[in-house]
């Protein structure tokens, strides 16, 4: 999967991404705005780890974003099952330096409509926290709409939350 835009491309990881991803994702103004899953600090085990098992991937949904030849972040879409089956959650990262160039909302409008082409999606959805105005805007500037605000509905490094939905909706 590759996706050529303006400002960056949007492909399948690759082994040789492990570096990049290290320099990258070892950032806590990165991981304060993610899940915990997202490892704080980030080592190169993890990053071996990640892409061994997203290169494997038959039908990728964990993809890099490339800038300048770098794979300088992530964006994923995470499918549910059962009900939700329709449903997909967004979730991206894009490393300090790249901040502030449009190359997040550019990848996130891409891979919503890569999604909605690809699977039989009726909803793309994102939980960023609240706190996370940069996220938030991306989301806007991308456009998604906001839903509504899940009050008090996360704990991240010790501080309880609040987060916002925010769709696009087939």
């Amino acid at each position: 999967m590759r996706l050529e835009l303006t400002r960056c491309v949007v492909r399948t990881w690759r082994l040789s991404d492990r570096d990049s991803l290290l320099a990258n994702a070892n950032n806590l103004a990165i991981a304060a705005n993610l899940r915990d899953r997202f490892p704080s600090p980030y080592t190169l085990a993890d990053a071996e780890s990640y892409v061994a098992r997203a290169s494997a991937d038959a039908q990728p949904t964990g993809l890099a974003i490339e800038v300048d030849g770098e794979a300088a972040g992530g964006i994923a879409l995470m499918m549910h099952d059962d009900v939700e089956r329709t449903s997909a959650e967004l979730g991206y990262w894009l490393g300090e330096r790249y901040w502030g160039r449009g190359v997040m909302t550019e990848a996130v409008r891409a891979v919503t409509d890569w999604g909605f082409a690809t699977f039989p999606l009726t909803r793309i959805y994102a939980l960023p926290f609240a706190t996370s105005l940069a996220s938030i805007r991306v989301l806007e500037k991308a456009g998604y709409v906001c839903e509504g605000r899940l009050r008090r509905s996360v704990i991240k490094l010790g501080q309880v939350l609040d987060q916002l939905m925010y769709a696009e909706v087939r």
